[in-house]
């Protein structure tokens, strides 16, 4: 059984167990299981949450050994090598400072930070440390996404000239649902960060650095809702109260943007859109292809390109199978058609970051940095400038690499 260099397993262990928590315990537990050898034993360590009941839970089905009260209890465990910080945007700074500070690696979820301000600290903070600091963008991991990017990195599309991008959800078309900390913060911070960021590292992902956005408008459906009168979990119900909050945050955005390349996008993101639980979607297209991807097919993309004759041409449905990255060695039954979806990302990701950690040989492609993520909130507030002056063109600040 493979072990670390100090002679026992990679422990690790989440901080968060609602829908995005449990996503990673549960890609932890998988990771070994993926492509190839290396990477030692993975210790289940923890799950903290500060909702006893829910954290217990969670340890049980992913068989973590423990469930901690607090993340304070994670960055006092000396026995832990790495952690996720997967709960609110606002406690991932000082989550990450201590677990930095007791020689912990870090997979923090997007957004980076609650604010600029927390965002610039932590980045500070990846360059003054060895460890490992990482950003959780699953949608990199999806081997469909993965091919597009390739096709456009190798200039199978030709020179790029339009990207369009939309992520549109209704996990808030509901106006009974209740005001969880993910209506409250300044505007950027709320369809924008939790869903735009996506959208946003997706389209820099496929088709390169964003420099400047234009005619960004921000809206709010929902402007009231019902105080929760115990914990939120995700996107679910919960009990609520008759008296109401203020929705602080958008509930939609449209901005255009320029690419470094030359090439422009649009991008449209909404978390009250009717009858789109999860509805990333994205089109790019060059002077000699195009393609085209759609979450609620997963496992497949559509390609098109200059066919020799004119009437076979157009849109041709690729199904994942092993010629796309990540498929081999990263599905128990190598072979198309069998699917894949968010499951499989996360678990990819968790290799990657793991692979990072333990130094394997022949690692998957490294996570997102912190710097990575800053870069997205730059953009992000860029788009809140450019609504706040009626749609102006506003640069995009460079950040750094690490």
């Amino acid at each position: 059984m493979s072990q670390t260099r100090t002679g026992r397993p990679l422990a690790v262990a989440v901080i968060g167990a609602g829908m995005a928590g449990r996503s990673h315990a549960a890609a932890y537990r998988n990771a070994g299981t993926v492509f190839g050898p290396g990477l030692p034993e993975i210790r289940l360590a923890a799950i903290a949450d500060a909702n006893v009941e829910l954290g217990e839970d969670a340890a049980r089905r992913y068989g973590y050994e423990r469930a901690y009260s607090s993340w304070e209890q994670v960055a006092e465990d000396p026995s832990i090598d790495a952690v996720s910080i997967v709960v609110g945007n606002a406690l991932h700074r000082p989550i990450a400072e201590a677990l930095v500070a007791a020689g912990k690696h870090v997979l923090c979820e997007k957004p980076l930070a609650g604010s600029l301000d927390d965002a610039h600290a932590m980045v500070a903070l990846e360059r003054s440390t060895d460890l490992v600091t990482a950003v959780g963008y699953t949608f990199r991991r999806n081997p469909s996404i993965a091919a597009i990017r390739d096709h456009a990195r190798r200039g199978e599309l030709g020179a790029l000239s339009v990207f369009q991008g939309r992520y549109w959800c209704d996990y808030a078309t509901d106006p009974h649902g209740p005001l969880s900390w993910r209506f409250k913060g300044p505007q950027g911070s709320g369809a924008l960060g939790d869903i735009g960021s996506h959208v946003i590292d997706t389209a820099e992902y496929v088709a390169g650095p964003i420099v400047s956005v234009a005619g960004a408008a921000l809206s709010t459906q929902i402007g009231k809702r019902p105080l929760p009168l115990g914990a939120v979990v995700g996107h679910n119900a919960a009990p609520v109260s008759d008296e109401l909050g203020e929705v602080e945050n958008e509930d939609s955005a449209t901005f255009t943007a320029r690419f470094a390349s030359g090439l422009v996008g649009t991008f449209s993101v909404s978390r009250t859109a009717f009858g789109l639980p999860n509805g990333l979607a994205f089109d790019v297209l060059g002077v000699a292809g195009r393609a085209a991807f759609d979450q609620n097919r997963p496992a497949e993309y559509l390609f098109d390109d200059a066919q020799p004759e004119a009437r076979t041409r157009g849109a041709r449905q690729i199904i994942a199978g092993p010629q796309l990255p990540y498929f081999t060695g990263g599905m128990p039954m190598e072979a198309p058609g069998v699917g894949g979806g968010n499951s499989e990302n996360f678990t990819y990701q968790a290799r990657a970051f793991l692979d990072q950690v333990a130094g394997v040989a022949d690692p998957l492609p490294p996570c997102a940095t912190f710097a990575d993520a800053l870069r997205t909130m730059e953009i992000i507030q860029a788009v809140v400038r450019s609504a706040a002056a009626g749609g102006a063109a506003v640069d995009v600040p460079a950040v750094p690499s690490v």
